[in-house]
């Protein structure tokens, strides 16, 4: 355990002195700091010895509980080596003096005019009132906070969303003039439609683009072509639409008479398979 606190001191337990911590009332803790004549802040573990206390300071009687002395509730240390305190010690106990009582208010007459400053004025409490349930938040009004957020996120996904939408009409405009650049009004909107479908109406332009490019590349580049998606009549309509039809019988092939480039035409029932070794094969031709 430390030693006694106070200068030139060298008192502890160990020489058989008993020590007594700094009180915590600040008034007497004050005290006893300048009774030592120290310039600091005591701790817990501060502590001061006997020596340093009038046996007036003592309690006659009371034991503490280690069979030492205990000091009385208001005890002072004024003993000390180095000149005297800068008050003298107060032994006896605190004295509490009586209050002045307060002045009684004159009895009201009809010549003091001093009761109206100390009567409340009437409402000013409720105005306090309502001020301050003004300051606290509305649940409706957060309610409203909330929901006017929420449509503001809505209205701004909807503006990206309408610009995204823009962009894309932008792009499928472009598209569209670049198709209109080799393809006809009624083929755009074939293309729309499902594959060999019988709702496309085509022009008579269509028609004549279609019977060039059936002489040019034959029956199965023309087949060839409908199947990847281009916009084209099926063969059976590219017959039936044609103005001035020819029958002819010849044997040859479909691919040998668009090379002639006469404008020959198999039918849609293509070729004819005879059933005897002297039948030859026979192709019905179209000239338009």
């Amino acid at each position: 355990m430390g030693g006694c606190s106070a200068p030139n001191c060298s008192n502890s337990t160990n020489t058989g002195k008993q020590l007594f911590r700094f009180p915590k009332d600040p008034v007497r803790k004050k005290k006893w700091v300048m009774n030592s004549r120290r310039d600091f802040e005591p701790t817990p573990h501060s502590r001061l010895c006997q020596d340093h206390f009038e046996q007036s300071q003592f309690e006659e009687i009371a034991r503490s509980s280690a069979g030492g002395k205990k000091l009385k509730p208001n005890a002072i240390p004024t003993l000390f080596s180095i000149g005297d305190p800068p008050y003298p010690a107060v032994t006896a106990p605190y004295i509490l003096l009586p209050m002045k009582p307060e002045p009684v208010e004159k009895e009201l007459n009809f010549g003091d005019h001093g009761y109206a400053r100390r009567n409340p004025l009437t409402g000013l409490g409720e105005d306090t009132d309502r001020t301050d349930e003004d300051h606290q938040p509305c649940s409706h009004c957060q309610l409203l906070k909330k929901q006017l957020e929420e449509e503001m996120q809505h209205t701004a996904r909807l503006q990206k969303e309408a610009e995204e939408m823009k962009k894309r009409l932008y792009r499928l405009d472009r598209i569209e003039k670049g198709l209109q650049n080799f393809l006809y009004e009624d083929q755009i909107r074939a293309l729309s439609l499902t594959k060999r479908s019988r709702r496309a109406v085509w022009s008579p332009e269509t028609i004549l683009k279609a019977q060039k490019i059936r002489s040019a590349v034959g029956t199965k580049g023309y087949e060839f072509l409908r199947e990847l998606g281009y916009p084209l009549p099926s063969y059976r309509t590219l017959c039936n639409r044609l103005e001035t039809k020819i029958m002819v019988t010849t044997d040859m092939s479909c691919e040998m008479l668009a090379e002639l480039g006469l404008g020959l035409m198999a039918p849609c029932d293509t070729t004819t398979e005879g059933v005897g070794d002297n039948d030859e094969e026979e192709l019905m031709g179209v000239l338009s």
